[in-house]
């Protein structure tokens, strides 16, 4: 069966591109003078007069494709891509096309179930600041393979999701796993299927370098894991706070910067960690993880505003929440159920000391407040409709300071397009409603 191992093998081709997103936009880009037609299909009705519905005659096109190029969004097994499948048609994605196409031996893929944007700013800031080009890319920057961007030079530092190792059969020269826990089951199918998918990507073929934490997690699943695997202890120096970092986990992510870009240097570790920490106040951490908003005077104590909107998932949550172990703490939390365990959540906030309030919003909000009160019925919560409400109830909940949490647990697209839709809403309600 025809199988194509890069972008020139489309050529004189009829593609299907499945799903419109950024992904597809790029995607067609990079096709338009390569196939020999192309077929654009989405679910989402009202795109554009040339995409076609997916259930509206787009699935009975892509059937006639040669290829079909489906974007990360549409899950890998649903019924009409298996029924694709069964039809004969090729499917892959224009990201596993790229890896294909491009030198391997300069591309890093990140991946992980919290850390991973984080890890991919860190590795690109840790280069820059030894005098090397690196490019950010993918879920943190923009598709590799869209013709806009020069790839061709420096290295590639790709962050890689869960859903887009599915569809890769060839490896970076390195790839990173910052951690693993529990998300997107209503993609993958379920806890294990989810852990699988994002341990493939170290399995895929060529040879590479695999770094994963050095955590009980990681030495338990070590036969999932693929290439020459490096197990990465945490960082012991202050480095993590320098960057501005908060939080145990950041000196997981710092370490599993420090030695990829040891690898890729050939640097001497002393001597880069030297280097980096005299830039490290240059460096700006990423919007929406764990970002102080404000910081409001309430009864003569600070009453801190923190912005942890990129925490689309359990762990991120719980990480968040230790790093304010000592504080009072509003969490508002919640947002589209994709059907996770939140036991881990609501045992996170049942061990809480301090005084603790949960705002919830959405279905997953729900489920959280429902899965609390089972464990700690005395602990206050609020289900809550508006992020205008949930600031101004958390705000009246810390009578003597504390911090508001935004760690929704959850992803957005409920009430938002995205996650930066919900901070910058977060970060707006917290000035209008202001005392």
């Amino acid at each position: 069966m025809f199988r194509p191992t890069g972008f020139a093998d489309l050529a004189g081709r009829r593609v299907g591109i499945f799903g419109y997103g950024v992904e597809g936009r790029a995607t067609q880009r990079r096709l338009e003078d390569v196939a020999g037609s192309l077929v654009l299909v989405d679910d989402a009705p009202g795109l554009s007069d040339d995409v076609l519905v997916t259930a509206e005659g787009g699935l009975d096109a892509l059937r006639r494709c040669d290829v079909v190029l489906k974007s990360p969004g549409i899950p890998r097994r649903r019924g009409d891509v298996l029924d694709l499948e069964r039809s004969g048609v090729v499917i892959t994605s224009a990201l596993n096309l790229w890896l294909h196409d491009v030198d391997r031996s300069r591309v890093v893929a990140i991946t992980g179930t919290k850390g991973k944007s984080t890890t991919t700013a860190l590795v690109t800031f840790f280069l820059h600041s030894v005098g090397e080009r690196a490019l950010r890319l993918g879920n943190i920057g923009q598709p590799p393979y869209d013709p806009d961007i020069d790839t061709t030079h420096g290295w590639l530092i790709l962050e890689v999701s869960s859903f887009q190792c599915v569809d890769i059969d060839t490896a970076p020269a390195h790839v990173l796993i910052t951690s693993l826990g529990e998300d997107h089951v209503d993609w993958h199918g379920g806890v294990d299927e989810y852990r699988n998918d994002k341990l493939s990507l170290t399995r895929a073929a060529g040879v590479h370098q695999t770094l994963v934490p050095d955590s009980a997690i990681f030495h338990e699943l070590a036969h999932q894991l693929g290439g020459n695997v490096l197990y990465v202890p945490p960082d012991t120096t202050s480095l993590a706070e320098s960057l501005g970092l908060q939080g145990a986990h950041s000196h997981s992510n710092v370490a599993m910067a420090l030695r990829c870009v040891t690898l890729l240097t050939g640097l001497d570790p002393s001597d880069l960690h030297e280097r980096i920490a005299a830039q490290a106040s240059t460096f700006e951490p990423l919007p929406g993880r764990l970002t102080l908003v404000a910081t409001e005077s309430i009864n003569g104590a600070p009453l801190r505003f923190i912005d942890d909107g990129l925490a689309t998932s359990v762990l991120p949550t719980i990480a968040a929440l230790e790093v304010f172990a000592d504080d009072p703490l509003a969490l508002i939390a919640g947002g589209f159920d994709r059907g996770v365990d939140y036991e881990p959540l609501a045992s996170a906030l049942s061990a809480r000391s301090q005084h603790t309030v949960l705002l919830s919003i959405g279905d997953a909000g729900q489920r959280i407040g429902e899965t609390l009160r089972r464990r700690r019925p005395d602990i206050a919560q609020e289900h809550v409709t508006t992020m205008r409400t949930a600031v101004e109830r958390a705000r009246v909940s810390l009578p003597n300071g504390g911090v508001v949490l935004l760690s929704p647990a959850a992803p957005s697209f409920d009430l938002y397009r995205n996650w930066e839709e919900r901070s910058a809403d977060f970060t707006l309600m917290v000035a209008e409603t202001k005392p």
